[in-house]
């Protein structure tokens, strides 16, 4: 089923921490408060257009929505709820810290009309989140996560790679563990280094390396086959490209097509599994239409690794071919697509 987000970004409201990596102006673009009667004008619009009501979710993002104060809370829920008693939209996802949901701020998000709450886990690794001033622990998550399922809603985890002092292993752990919570869906976003924030300091300082674009892609990659093969779906990977976030960015694995550059490296990875095999030469590889750029890769970079390797390949579509799958034939077709 398709779903669309109404989304209302609530920068840096009610958090009570500033982290490391954080510039929520910058990555939601929005840089206007945002009260509820820009609530109720924004709904109204979005609103007067055909929606489908099974497929309409209101969202609050940016901010730590649960650590505002009740009323205030309470006076966005009152604009987004006659939607969802209207049945205009089916519901209503919020995202908050995993240290800012008890029993109380449940009860009230019930009330509302909440479907859906996101948890920004960053990571399940102590000592990274404490580096990274997060001011909450992994069993906050764990924790957070057993009582949002026991009131019936559902929740999905934002996770980060290449925060400062996190390795590799410390990535592919914090998958395994959020596998374990099984939430009905993760979101993958890079740390970036950007202006006004501490890992800008500490990036200037030397204290800080962010993964290159290479490497962040093929560490997400891997989370996103893990997550994938633990049937839990990957709603999002990267950041939108924000004209405020290209003006804040300093360094880090930013791309504006970070998703697909990141579903590219598998369908590599893959393809050379099978290739390696196989007694090196010329190739073609039939493939669905809708995977061509993936399977060539950006400037075709797919192709011109393998052919580093020994293997010539040609990519023919057919309309016929499942997405992500393809069929390999020895030789070359007389009018090759790739």
């Amino acid at each position: 089923m398709s779903h669309n987000n109404i989304s209302l970004f609530i920068p840096h409201r009610g958090c009570p921490h500033r982290c490391s990596f954080c510039d929520q102006k910058a990555i939601s673009g929005e840089q206007r408060a945002v009260t509820p009667l820009t609530v109720r004008e924004t709904l109204k619009h979005a609103f007067e257009k055909p929606l489908s009501p099974g497929e309409t979710e209101i969202a609050f993002f940016g901010g730590s929505f649960t650590c505002l104060p009740k009323e205030e809370m309470e006076a966005y829920l009152k604009e987004a709820y006659p939607y969802v008693e209207r049945g205009q939209a089916y519901g209503i996802r919020l995202s908050t810290r995993p240290d800012a949901v008890d029993e109380k701020i449940l009860s009230t998000l019930a009330e509302y009309g909440v479907t859906t709450i996101e948890l920004g886990a960053q990571s399940m690794d102590d000592e990274v989140l404490q580096k990274n001033e997060r001011g909450h622990t992994a069993k906050d998550t764990v924790l957070a996560a057993e009582r949002i399922r026991s009131y019936g809603f559902s929740f999905v985890l934002q996770t980060m790679v290449g925060l400062f002092s996190e390795t590799k292993e410390s990535a592919y752990e914090t998958a395994r563990k959020v596998i374990d919570l099984r939430p009905d869906g993760v979101r993958i976003y890079p740390a970036l280094v950007l202006e006004g924030t501490k890992l800008a300091c500490w990036y200037r300082e030397g204290r800080y390396l962010p993964l290159s674009l290479d490497e962040g892609v093929q560490i997400t990659a891997q989370l996103m086959e893990r997550y994938e093969e633990a049937k839990i779906p990957v709603l999002k990977v990267g950041l939108h490209a924000e004209k405020e976030l290209e003006k804040s960015y300093l360094a880090g694995p930013y791309h504006p097509a970070f998703r697909e550059l990141c579903l590219s490296e598998i369908y590599y990875q893959k393809l050379w599994e099978q290739l390696k095999e196989k007694p090196k030469g010329t190739y073609t590889v039939i493939i669905s239409p809708k995977d061509r750029s993936v399977a060539a890769g950006q400037k075709r970079k797919n192709l011109l690794r393998l052919q580093e390797k020994g293997y010539l390949l040609f990519l023919r579509e057919d309309e016929k071919q499942k997405r992500g799958a393809w069929q390999l034939q020895q030789g070359k077709e007389e009018k090759p697509c790739g």
